[in-house]
Formats: structure tokens, sequence, C-alpha cells
């Protein structure tokens, strides 16, 4: 990796909202790193949308990372990260091949994972340099996590605030692109979003957002997207609260934090919210996020754009080493998955300690990644008015006899592996022109790369990555459809409350 990281380079200048900012080009690569693209969420403006940023004078460095959002640390010290944590947090960073305003470059936006609760533009493994080589301007967008990204209250809410000020975030990091990408050499209206994870599930709700509408063109989810219906009670799979549930797990943290209101709340340091906070979530607020996307997806009112999308054969490793006991794990889907668990349990194994490890795994995976993966990719596919590109990735060591873990594609993606031998280094190359040439015409293929067909719900394939690339069946079909019948159970139960 060279980017701009602790390497000498040519100055450039860029004229952007607030001001000029002056990055380095290295090689070919121009990067800016740090340049604000909000005001300071601090103080007042803690728990408020971003508010536009504050002009200064003369040029602006914008040679370093600008600190990551408030977090415990324990993402940015397992990835290499800096360990730079502040509430003023909202920076973006671009990497363009472009040496002026002419070219007119595709632009691809990257959202970080970290469940909400962490991330960071500046890790070692988002560095956007082998990306732009390929043609393109990459740029990665800071955002809020935890609980100064995710708090809903009822006071936030009769203000204007419903809890998802780390969308609003990313929404306003996508309107300083629409105004202001030109000056680095991009096109405004080629804007591709992706993500990994949370940033994945990001993308699937800007997909779906009214208010992010115009903002992009195209859009790439790893590992994560959002579909089931609104989280009321402890329904099992259903990953995101209703407004109301999120707001009374905000009163539960002031009253934890022994402030009487908002407004003595935004008077405690940040390390006391940090101590004391939840983990970080979006909730569905019939404003910013449609209660039931999978409903306003299948009604055509989403942002139709093309997409791209999958999951890794061993996401579920998230949760562990795996459960073993049998008891433990029927037990745990009876009390999540109330009268469907029957139909549940029965595909998925669990008589002896080894089927169980592996079922306990793959609900997990399943229900969180590659169901809604699959649902995203069947709602786009029976509309019919954008195509859509499916994957698995499955190439992993040896010794990993389960599969690919979570975030296993990323250093194949960016380009940055550590010392690849020769198929690592062409898998990623591979993979590099696929999101490269979707980011440019909406489709992946191109000349010297195996085929990848667009995902029908007629002949459901996807193109598997495994050390080679191949399109192979939908994996695991009958959980798939068990899980979507699961699920569509839960919505008509929702719909009844």
């Amino acid at each position: 990796m060279t980017g701009c990281a602790k390497t000498a380079g040519q100055e450039v200048v860029a004229k952007v909202s607030g001001g000029e900012v002056q990055g380095l080009k290295v090689g070919a690569i121009s990067c800016y790193k740090g340049i604000p693209f909000a005001a300071p969420p601090v103080g007042a403006l803690r728990w408020k949308n971003p508010q536009p940023v504050t002009p200064w004078a003369g040029v602006k460095p914008a040679t370093a990372f600008g600190p990551s959002p408030m977090q415990n640390g324990f993402m940015a010290l397992t990835m290499g990260g800096p360990l730079n944590f502040s509430e003023d947090c909202l920076y973006l960073n671009v990497w363009t091949p472009a040496t002026n305003a002419a070219p007119q470059l595709p632009v691809m936006v990257w959202f970080y994972g970290g469940a909400f609760s962490a991330g960071s533009t500046a890790l070692p493994l988002y560095d956007g340099t082998p990306l732009a080589e390929q043609g393109v301007i990459v740029v990665s967008i800071a955002y809020r996590v935890g609980a100064f990204g995710f708090l809903a209250h009822p006071e936030l809410t009769k203000a204007g605030g419903k809890g998802n000020f780390g969308i609003q975030d990313q929404i306003a990091g996508l309107q300083w692109v629409h105004a202001n990408i030109g000056a680095f050499g991009g096109d405004p209206g080629q804007v591709t979003i992706f993500g990994q994870s949370a940033g994945a599930e990001s993308v699937s709700l800007l997909v779906g957002s009214p208010k992010a509408k115009g903002l992009f063109h195209r859009a790439i989810a790893q590992s994560g997207a959002l579909f089931s219906s609104a989280r009321r009670t402890n329904d099992g799979g259903l990953l995101v609260p209703s407004l109301e549930v999120a707001e009374q797990t905000g009163v539960d943290l002031l009253s934890k934090l022994g402030a009487k209101d908002i407004a003595a709340a935004r008077a405690l340091p940040a390390e006391a919210i940090l101590k004391a906070g939840p983990k970080g979530r979006p909730c569905y607020d019939d404003d910013l996020l449609p209660s039931d996307p999978y409903q306003f997806f299948q009604d055509g009112k989403a942002n139709g754009t093309p997409i791209l999308i999958g999951f890794n054969s061993d996401d579920g490793r998230l949760i562990g080493p795996g459960y073993g006991n049998a008891s433990r794990f029927v037990d745990l889907v009876r009390n999540e998955a109330g009268e469907y668990a029957d139909k549940i349990l029965a595909v998925y194994p669990h008589a002896t300690p080894e089927e169980t490890r592996r079922s306990s795994k793959n609900i997990f995976r399943d229900m969180v990644f590659a169901w809604q993966a699959w649902c995203w990719a069947n709602l786009q596919a029976r509309r019919g008015t954008h195509p859509v590109f499916f994957y698995e990735f499955d190439h992993h060591p040896k010794k990993q006899l389960d599969g690919a873990g979570h975030g296993a594609e990323l250093g194949y993606v960016f380009g940055n592996l550590k010392q690849p031998n020769p198929v690592d280094g062409e898998l990623s190359e591979r993979m590099i022109r696929y999101w490269v040439n979707f980011a440019k015409t909406g489709n992946p293929n191109g000349a010297g790369l195996p085929a990848w067909q667009p995902f029908t719900t007629a002949n459901p394939r996807l193109m598997l990555f495994d050390g080679m690339q191949k399109m192979v069946p939908m994996p695991d079909l009958p959980r798939m459809e068990v899980l979507d019948a699961y699920f569509a159970w839960r919505r008509t139960v929702e719909a009844s409350h």
C-alpha cells in the first residue's frame, strides 16, 4: 500500500465547501484526508442532525485522517488503526487519479462496518489507492456510531431528531460529494455507494430512504442488508427496533446517566456517554427509514439502482466458536422463533455436538446476512427495472474449515492484502475489476473476467469466489426458503400490532 500515508508527495489543492484543502499526490493518485463535511457535532450539536461546515480561511491541510468517532477502540486495535477518537469526527477522504476537474470519473463512496458501534475511515485496510488506480475516485465518509450516532429519545423526537444521526451523517456526506466531487475530477451523476457489515446495512437503508434519493446511482452491499420488519419485542432475527423501542432505550440510558433531560445529557463528557451507552442501531422512524423495508421495496418506492450484493460463507463466525449444546440451541430457537421454531429447526441439523456447532453459526449467518441479501436479490429481480449481481465469498485458509469469516473479502476488494500469494493476488485483481466495472457501468462484467450473470428468481444463481470464480446455484436454498416464510410470518404478526 502506498497512498499518501506518511509518504512525501507533490502538494495538490482543491476548492470545496468551506474553503481550499491541500492534499498530496503520490505516484498517479492524489489523496486528501480529513476534509470536514459538516460542523463538529459537539456541545449543543450532540444528537442533532449534521449542520453545515464552518468555513475556514487560507488553505487547510488535508494530509492526515480526522479523528474516528467515539468508540471503545477494540476494532481499531485489532485492525491496525489509530487510537484517535472524538465526537468531532465528521470528516471524509478522497483518492483521485484525475489531474484536474475535467475527467468526470465515476465515484465510489465507502461506508465502514462495525455493528454501528465502531468503525473508522483511517484503517489501513480501507486505503483507496488500488481502486483509484483503476480509474475511479474513492471517497470514505465517517459517521457517528454508538449512542452518539443512534440515540433516540422522546425529547429528541419532538425536536425533529429521531435517533438516526449516523445515517443523517452519511446523507450529509453524499450531499457533499454531489456538490464537491467535480473539483476532484468526479462525476456527481455516477456515484456508487458501497459498504461492509453495518456499512452494507447502511447501503440498504440508503437505497430505501426517501431522503437519499438522487444522491447515488449504484449500490454494493458486502455482508449486510436490512429487510426484516421492526422489532417491538424480543423477536428473533428482527434487527432494527421501532422508534418507540429505540426511544425507551434512550430513556433508560439517560436514567443510567442520572441526566434529567437531553440538555443535561449534552453537558456530560463524551467518555461518560461512551461508558454507559448501548450499542448503536438505526431505528425505523417512518421518515428517514420506512418501518417495513420489504414492503417499501416490493411497492417500488425505493431508490432504484443496479445492485451488487453478497455474503461470506462463514459470516456466522462472529458469534464465536459456535455452540455445541443441542438443548441450548433448541431453546434459543424456540424462544426467538415462537410457533415457527419447528420449521426452522428442521433445516438446521442438531443431532450431534458438531451439527449443533455448525447450525448455531449458520442460523446466525443466514438470518443476519445471507437471507437479508437473498431477500434483496429476489425483490430486485422481481421488479425487473435494474439488475442484481449476487455473490458468495468462500476463499479462506484450509485451517478455517467452515469457510471465509466476516470481513474476509475486504483485503481483496480494496487490494490491500498483506504479502498475497499468486492465487490471492489474482483473486484480488479480479474482484477489484468486477467492483470497478460495476461502478463505471452498473455491470461487473468485462474483458478477461468469468461471466457474472444477473440473479433471477427463475434461475437463482450467484458468483462464487473461492480462489476461482464461477456461477453456481444459490447454496442452502431450502434454508433460505424457510427463513423467507418465517420473516413473512413475522411481517403479518407485526402488521397486526
